[in-house]
This record gives structure tokens, C-alpha cells and sequence, in this order.
């Protein structure tokens, strides 16, 4: 139902809008050192955090199997090559299946709930993995196909959480003021992370063979606190909230206090910043006229 212009939740908003740019107007003309500063809003923190989502996606060994699925499966599990390819591209599907859930999930659940369970998902399924390929030769295949079962369960839950999250994240935690540069960044340290994982792969398989995954495994269970203990959830708030999202300060930002990582709820800014006393005043000046 729309709702007239003289509303007071609409000049709720109105006002909330205009307090977000007076703030970030009052600072004057954008400057390069003030990604790297802590203060109120924690430029510094937001961008650790905008960075390290985007290091965790690449980090989480995605990209081994993405580029690397028919290699694995030929030299890992033992299959054929052309048995190998074929699932190689059928592993690609199951990703693009995946990546279809979040848009059913991610706003109910949150970006924090989905990336703390795909985690530990990712966890599970490469210690699966590990485990046996460990136990698979040559004249017991059994564990391999059991392994190759696991790298497509791999497929499916990384499409849930860390394909979409990590490029959500970064511009919803961001000010308007510094969004743009921090994803820039971000986006500069993925790419350099895929091109990490993507040459020391192959050099990997080769020196220590399906250890490679229990590598990617400490990984994923290393990323579980750092997800729980330093991201916030942003689901349901506003944009003119995103100012006060770190402002708890403390270690965490706040985040490892507040109930699932909630640091802020709807409509905080405006209440901190006396929006109700500032439309009361506008309605006085309105009768006035």
C-alpha cells in the first residue's frame, strides 16, 4: 500500500537520508587514507573484512575443482579420461545449481547464517574427501567413488554460500562514501588469490596428493570463527544504518556480543540522530508557513 508523501514514516526515511549525507559531507572531499582509518564508522575493519570474504572465497578450494575437476578425477579416482571430463562438466552443473538457492535463502537467512553453515559444509566434505582417498589403491576403487560423491556435494553448498556472499558482502557493509574503492581492492586480492590457488594446485597434487584437501579443509574450519566472530549480519537494515554497523568497537566490532552478529537493528540511525525531534520540528514550520 503507498502511502502519501507527508507521511511521517515517509519523512522518517527523508530525514534519515539527509542526516547519512551531512555526516559524510562534513568530512569534506574523499581521501585515500581514510579506508585505512578506525574511528566511528571503522573503514579499516570494514576493509579487512571486505578483503578477507573475498580471500575465503577463493581460499576455500573452490577453484581446485573448478579448474582441476577432470585432473582429479583421472589421477585421484582413478577413472578414464573421458569418464573424467564428463563428470568434470557435470560438476560444473551441480556449481550453477547451487548457486540458484541463495536467491531463496540468502534473505531469510541471512548472509552470516549462510556463509557459518556452507563452511562448515565445506569442511566436512573435503575431510570426507581426504579421508578416502587416503583409504582408495588401485585394486580397491570404492573410496575414490565415494570421494567423487563428496567433490559434487562440495559443488552444490559452495554455490549456497560462498559463490554469492562474498560479492553481496562487500558493498552492503561499505558507506556509500568508500564503497566503490573498497570493492575495487577486494576485487584486486580475489583475483590475485585465484591465481594463487589455481598455480600452486597442481604443484600440490603432485607433492602430496590428496593431502592437499585436508589443506583446504583447516582452511574452511580456520574461516568458521573468523565468520562468527568478525562479520555482521546485515539482513533487514537500512542503508542509512550502515554507519553504526562496527560501532561497538572491541575486537570484534561488536559482532561476538550481539545476538547472531547483529550489531544494529532497523531504523538505529535514525533514532540516534533524533529523527523524531527533527520531524516535529519540520511540522512546526510547515504550520507556521
Amino acid at each position: 500500500m503507498s502511502k502519501e508523501v507527508n507521511d511521517t514514516d515517509v519523512e522518517r526515511v527523508i530525514v534519515d537520508i539527509r542526516a547519512v549525507l551531512e555526516e559524510e559531507r562534513k568530512d569534506g572531499p574523499f581521501r585515500f587514507a581514510e579506508l585505512f582509518t578506525w574511528g566511528k564508522v571503522q573503514n579499516l575493519r570494514r576493509l579487512l573484512i571486505t578483503t578477507s570474504v573475498q580471500l575465503g572465497q577463493q581460499f576455500t578450494g573452490s577453484n581446485m575443482i573448478n579448474y582441476y575437476a577432470p585432473v582429479i578425477f583421472q589421477d585421484s579416482m582413478g577413472m578414464s579420461r573421458n569418464m573424467a571430463l564428463i563428470l568434470g562438466g557435470a560438476a560444473q552443473f551441480t556449481y550453477l545449481v547451487g548457486s540458484i538457492i541463495p536467491v531463496f535463502l540468502m534473505d531469510r537467512f541471512g548472509r552470516r547464517g549462510l556463509l557459518l553453515s556452507c563452511t562448515a559444509g565445506l569442511c566436512v566434505c573435503f575431510v570426507a574427501v581426504s579421508a578416502l582417498l587416503s583409504q582408495a589403491s588401485d585394486t580397491n576403487r570404492g573410496p575414490a567413488y565415494g570421494a567423487t560423491a563428496f567433490i559434487f556435494i562440495f559443488q552444490l553448498v559452495y554455490g549456497v554460500g560462498w559463490l554469492p556472499v562474498p560479492w553481496f558482502y562487500p558493498t552492503e557493509i561499505n558507506t556509500t562514501r568508500v564503497r566503490s574503492r573498497m570493492q575495487a581492492i577486494a576485487s584486486g586480492w580475489n583475483w590475485m588469490s585465484v591465481f594463487a590457488v589455481v598455480k600452486i594446485t597442481p604443484i600440490s597434487s603432485e607433492q602430496i596428493q590428496w593431502r592437499t584437501f585436508v589443506v583446504f579443509a583447516v582452511l574452511n574450519a580456520a574461516f568458521i570463527p573468523m565468520v562468527y566472530f568478525f562479520y555482521p549480519e546485515i539482513k533487514g537494515i537500512e542503508l542509512e544504518d550502515i554507519p553504526l554497523l562496527l560501532a561497538k568497537g572491541g575486537i570484534t566490532g561488536g559482532v561476538a556480543s550481539s545476538k547472531g552478529g547483529r550489531t544494529v537493528v532497523p531504523h538505529q540511525h535514525g533514532l540516534e540522530t533524533h529523527v523524531n525531534e527533527k520531524i516535529d520540528g519540520d511540522h512546526q514550520e510547515i504550520e507556521q508557513i
